[in-house]
């Protein structure tokens, strides 16, 4: 399963992808909760969109070894 971060996301992780080929989580809220887990700034994050394999997905979507999953956190500006 392969990760994209964007954004503050890509910064917390300090890399712009994660792959997970032992552990894949069941569902976008069990990702989201083994990324925090192992980067706690990330679960400080206070909103932030996933995406399943292009198509904007809510915490209990299910995950699949292929999926690709993209992290993307809000984005402010003026």
């Amino acid at each position: 399963m392969k990760v994209l971060l964007f954004g503050i996301a890509k910064d917390i992780v300090g890399s712009s992808q994660l792959q997970f080929s032992e552990v894949v989580p069941k569902t976008v809220l069990e990702l989201k909760q083994l990324i925090s887990k192992t980067y706690p700034k990330f679960g400080e994050l206070s909103s932030l969109a996933v995406a399943v394999n292009s198509e904007y997905a809510k915490d209990d979507v299910p995950l699949n070894r292929n999926d690709e999953i993209a992290i993307i956190p809000p984005v402010s500006g003026g």
